[in-house]
């Protein structure tokens, strides 16, 4: 196997991303000479095999990491990279509630009055989600606006003052240096502070729902260089939107309401102690993931269907009910704040941060014989989706290699910044469409070389924010675009968006393929119009909201929720048909290609995402084979010592732990009796809840739930408790706080059926057991996720301790 170094965090910097955000240089090659040596899967070591299932929070290795950080390392100027690689740095989250005597005493003692305020809690949580989300991307929303006009309104009156006297290449400096300012001061944040924020925050948010723990990624800090971010990166006139982002942001919101404290700000508020477990929180992550949809595009349905879709792994009715009532919330509040800020409060006309306009059906339907044509349209934006994911799947690779430092990544995003003005500028100039500005809707109308009234059409699509581009590309009458203008308009943005998405800046990547899409196919209608004589069918807006769906969905890859989305933000159900038609062909053609754009960058992280089925060819593999082996295991009442040593050991940094029967004086082991976690080992450390050996029939201090969930999510590392030598001799008594009953297959099972138990249940630990119900193994979310289909068939993934 190639030789592989350490993998990046999400936002391809070269940084040891600790789980307590403070980063080293980099990590020794791990070619077999480093401390982190990685072989094939098989080859490894027992010890560094069973690296499995950390603890789900943030915190746990900090001292260790703090000591790591401490020693003088090289920084390579290449970092070789290899995606055949699954990452031993992600851990799983606990999405199984552990059954133990504490849990089931205090579910018996909560009555029917107790359990219907939990449930009124959870709508209430529901409630603040979504209202906090809409005001998030109102705030968004209104600062983009005012500063974006602002920049536009001083490069226009500098091109209009330039044009007449000549020296338009000072206007040229003036927008690039205007946009590279921004973009630097989005990317220096990004870089330096949050990295995670980079990008849309979909895939990370995607990861976090099916149980991966992505350092970092749901933190009120996240949230704040989030937003920042996205509003510098879409004034800055990158190729970007501002609604992907609002994803990330719903999730961020709704992570930190439900816990009802903020451990960014260390503020406990003491409400909604109930949720503090990571099943209660996913759920409300994935409705502050369709909060978030439901803001950017005023979709709340369309929000719904894509948590469903991408986002939630595991799903109820009562949750589906609870996350539409968010979504719906939500668009409201932004509806309502929107609404008031324009002046016209009783009309609630701006349900999502990009509004398509009404397409009226009337003038604009659809004819039997123009379905072939959409089915074409969704294969040429198949074709095209994989074209731009394959050129930036090579440029990620390049970006892992080489920009790997903060202040190159910083640099590049500049550059990118100035480029884009650059093109547009040089495209503007050299455009002579001009279109005459009586009735036109165009926010900042440059004149440039054009005759009085009239003014430069190149303009509209590159001089303005992406989201009314996009607009005005659906809704300007017939006549208003050159064919040559959007043909040059869709291969310059084309490359800029792809060279764009990637940069250490928060931005989606929604807006501009639909923008690209919309473009050419805008200029399709145009073609189809000329082609037919005119005929009235044949109208550019209608075939632009097609094209528009086309490339978003050869890019993203998403159906049913894209479908509805677009109907919602159109406001017209006559297209669900023929939108439909074109998403599930750009998507079929797409994946025959390449995978979609955010599974691509989820498996160039080496995340273990576990997918909805196993691969088909995985029957003949067994249980056995895919386990983890050996297991370290503890006896029901066990040493003090023994328990501290087996925690502190840092070449095997397990999180769970099978509870075994079996006499403290004798080393015979019996069969499973339970499991613990390394998180309720610390905490019974913590509280000293030992007893000395010769006193084992004395009562051991009592602990209630509520002392664990106080410790949720970052529980404190092994190194930070004391134990004394006197202390060290003392027994613990596991029975009451192990999960009596943890789920177990045995050896024999196929990798399908382990496979389906394990990613059904949101397992993190799933014991393997022989006849005798003794243990054999561990099978986690590392071990099913290295294996995959690949082009020749079953591939079995390389671990990497990175």
């Amino acid at each position: 196997m190639a030789n592989v170094a350490k993998k990046v965090s999400w936002s391809g910097r070269d940084r040891d991303e600790d789980e307590d955000g403070r980063a080293g240089e980099t990590t020794p090659l791990l070619n077999g000479t480093g401390p982190g040596a990685a072989g094939g899967a098989r080859q490894l070591t027992p010890s560094s095999f069973l690296r499995i299932g950390q603890l789900s929070n943030v915190d746990l290795n900090e001292d260790i990491h703090e000591l790591q950080t401490e020693l003088p390392r090289q920084r390579p100027n290449e970092i070789p990279h290899n995606e055949k690689l699954l990452s031993l740095k992600y851990e799983s989250l606990d999405y199984d509630n552990s059954e133990n005597q504490l849990f089931l005493e205090e579910e018996r003692r909560i009555n029917h009055a107790a359990f219907r305020t939990v449930e009124i809690k959870r709508w209430v949580i529901c409630a603040m989600i979504g209202i906090l989300t809409g005001l998030v991307a109102c705030f968004i929303d209104i600062v983009v606006e005012n500063l974006a006009g602002l920049k536009y309104r001083v490069v226009k009156d500098n091109i209009d003052k330039f044009t007449a006297k000549g020296g338009l290449s000072f206007s040229l400096l003036l927008w690039a240096t205007l946009n590279a300012s921004v973009v630097m001061v989005g990317s220096l944040i990004v870089a330096f502070i949050e990295p995670v924020a980079a990008g849309s925050g979909i895939p990370q948010i995607k990861c976090y729902l099916n149980g991966v723990k992505i350092p970092h990624v749901v933190r009120l800090k996240t949230l704040v260089i989030k937003v920042c971010g996205v509003i510098l990166s879409v004034v800055g006139g990158l190729a970007v939107g501002k609604e992907g982002p609002m994803i990330h942001s719903g999730a961020v919101i709704a992570a930190g309401i439900s816990q009802g404290r903020s451990t960014s700000l260390k503020r406990d508020f003491k409400i909604f102690e109930y949720f503090r477990r990571d099943t209660e929180k996913r759920d409300f992550v994935s409705a502050g993931a369709a909060a978030g949809v439901s803001a950017a595009f005023g979709a709340p349905v369309g929000g719904v269907l894509f948590s469903l879709e991408e986002g939630a792994s595991f799903w109820n009715q009562f949750l589906t009910w609870r996350i539409f009532f968010a979504s719906m919330i939500s668009t409201f509040t932004l509806n309502s704040v929107l609404s008031v800020y324009h002046g016209n409060a009783w009309d609630l006309s701006s349900p999502g941060l990009i509004n398509f306009g009404r397409f009226d059906s009337e003038k604009m339907g659809y004819t039997i014989q123009e379905i072939p044509i959409f089915i074409f349209m969704g294969v040429v934006g198949g074709i095209l989706g994989a074209l731009f994911n394959a050129l930036n799947y090579w440029l990620t690779m390049f970006r892992i290699r080489y920009i790997h430092r903060p202040c190159l990544q910083v640099v590049e995003a500049m550059l990118v910044a100035a480029v884009t003005a650059t093109v547009g500028f040089v495209m503007i100039y050299c455009s002579r469409d001009c279109q005459p500005i009586q009735g036109s809707s165009v926010a900042y109308p440059l004149q440039l070389f054009c005759a009085d009234g009239e003014y430069n059409s190149m303009a509209t699509a590159f001089f303005n924010t992406p989201e009314k581009s996009v607009v005005n590309l659906f809704h300007d009458p017939p006549g208003s675009y050159n064919p040559m203008t959007l043909g040059m308009f869709t291969l310059m943005y084309f490359f800029l968006a792809c060279w764009t998405y990637g940069l250490t800046v928060s931005a989606g990547v929604f807006i501009p393929s639909l923008l690209i899409g919309a473009a050419w196919g805008r200029l399709f209608g145009i073609s189809l119009s000329y082609l037919t004589k005119g005929s009235i069918w044949a109208d550019p807006g209608k075939y632009a909201l097609m094209g528009a769906a086309a490339q978003l969905g050869g890019i993203v890859r998403m159906t049913l929720s894209l479908t509805v989305i677009m109907m919602e933000a159109t406001g017209n159900v006559t297209y669900g048909f023929p939108i439909m038609l074109v998403l599930m062909t750009a998507k079929i053609v797409g994946d025959y290609f390449v995978e979609g754009l955010y599974d691509m960058h989820i498996q160039l992280q080496s995340v273990p995402f576990l997918h909805w089925e196993a691969p088909v060819t995985s029957h003949s593999l067994t249980a056995r084979e895919v386990m983890s082996t050996p297991v370290t295991c503890l006896r029901r009442i066990e040493r003090v010592g023994t328990v501290v040593d087996i925690l502190s050991d840092t070449s095997s940094n397990h999180n769970g732990f099978p509870v075994v029967e079996s006499n403290p004086d004798t080393t015979q082991v019996a069969g499973l009796r339970g499991l613990i976690l390394r998180s309720q080992l610390i905490v019974l450390l913590k509280h000293k809840v030992f007893v000395e050996r010769a006193n084992l029939s004395l009562v051991q201090r009592r602990l209630k739930l509520k002392d664990f969930r106080d410790a949720y999510p970052r529980f404190p590392p092994i190194q930070s408790i004391h134990v004394s030598q006197d202390e060290r001799e003392c027994m613990i008594d596991l029975s009451e706080f192990m999960n009596p009953s943890p789920y177990t297959v045995p050896q024999e099972a196929s990798l399908p059926r382990v496979f389906k138990l394990f990613r059904a249940l949101g397992l993190r630990h799933l014991v393997v057991v022989d006849n005798r119900n003794e243990v054999v193994g561990m099978v986690t979310r590392k071990d099913l996720a290295r294996y995959r289909l690949g082009k020749e068939g079953l591939e079995e993934l390389s671990l990497a301790q990175t």
